[in-house]
């Protein structure tokens, strides 16, 4: 039977499955996203665990039935970070459903944090950075983080965590400005391809302190400039826009700051195409190598847990 690499990710508002063979090549994937009330901006924790709950067994038969599979190692976000007491109630769903997998099967655990899961997606889809010593922004919903990721003897990445916003999350900037717009939750997709039918754009203001960043500001003034009649696709580009240009100040300092000239982009709102590019681009003219995972890897799914099972298989 062929060997395999389980992962389980339940996130805020993704419940993922992804399975990975002896060569580290996907395999085998399913991933629901949470349901949201239209008009609504979040779903409370005890609705998150339900969702999984309910939708966890689906996606595991969805990747394993009929599958003539060995299963040699699990790899699950059991936390939201890498730090001592992270802890959310979301993520006890998929860790539960790998904790019972392992103990049947005899299968290898592996419990990381949901942001290294994050990290091992990028590397595994962007076949990179190969330097053993990179930033990593992790911008999301939940997440907007500046980390230098360095990597150990064992295999396992360090994370410091050197910079990020003061206040509001990228993700959370979006989905102010896109509920206002009037998509629905979580509405990263929807602005997207709003702001791609622009013929101009709305000017927001950055905030940039070195390595950290504020993103309240921005917000109020997108939330402003829609109240006073500004078109809505120029400003979902504005959007857009002031992400994009607060990223690339704030990556450039951290280069320059720590000596790295690779920074690897992960999470649901560097999936973004514009900002993608527009970050890539910048940081080139300062020679620094930007690696960007395939956009369906760089939002929440669990291709980093298998692939961090199938790292560390030994």
């Amino acid at each position: 039977m062929e060997e395999v690499y389980l992962g389980i990710d339940t996130s805020c508002y993704t419940t993922s499955v992804a399975v990975l063979n002896a060569e580290g090549q996907l395999i085998g994937e399913a991933r629901k996203i949470l349901d949201v009330k239209p008009g609504s901006c979040g779903l409370q924790q005890s609705e998150m665990v339900f969702q999984h709950t309910r939708n966890l067994p689906n996606l595991v038969e969805q990747v394993l039935r009929g599958k003539q599979y060995t299963l040699k190692g699990i790899g699950v976000s059991g936390y939201p970070r890498p730090l001592e007491g992270s802890y959310m109630p979301a993520f006890l769903a998929g860790l539960s459903v790998a904790r019972s997998l392992a103990a049947l099967t005899g299968a290898k655990l592996n419990i990381i944090s949901h942001q290294e899961n994050h990290l091992e997606a990028g590397v595994w889809s962007a076949q990179g950075p190969e330097a053993s010593r990179f930033l990593l922004l992790h911008a999301s919903g939940g997440t907007t983080d500046l980390l230098l990721a360095e990597q150990q003897a064992d295999g396992r990445y360090q994370l410091t965590e050197v910079g990020g916003s003061m206040d509001l999350h990228a993700g959370q900037f979006i989905d102010r400005v896109g509920v206002a717009l009037g998509l629905q939750f979580p509405t990263g997709p929807a602005l997207e391809r709003l702001a791609a039918t622009a013929t101009q754009m709305v000017e927001l203001p950055i905030a940039v302190r070195k390595l950290q960043v504020s993103l309240s500001g921005p917000a109020t003034a997108a939330l402003r400039k829609l109240e006073a009649g500004a078109d809505g696709a120029a400003l979902a580009l504005g959007v857009e826009y002031a992400l994009a240009e607060t990223f690339v100040r704030m990556l450039r300092n951290g280069g320059a700051a720590y000596g790295v000239q690779d920074v690897l982009l992960v999470g649901g709102v560097a999936s973004n195409s514009y900002i993608r590019q527009h970050v890539t681009e910048r940081l080139a003219k300062r020679h620094i190598r930007t690696w960007v995972p395939e956009a369906r890897f760089s939002c929440d799914n669990a291709s980093g847990c298998a692939a961090f099972a199938w790292r560390m298989r030994g």
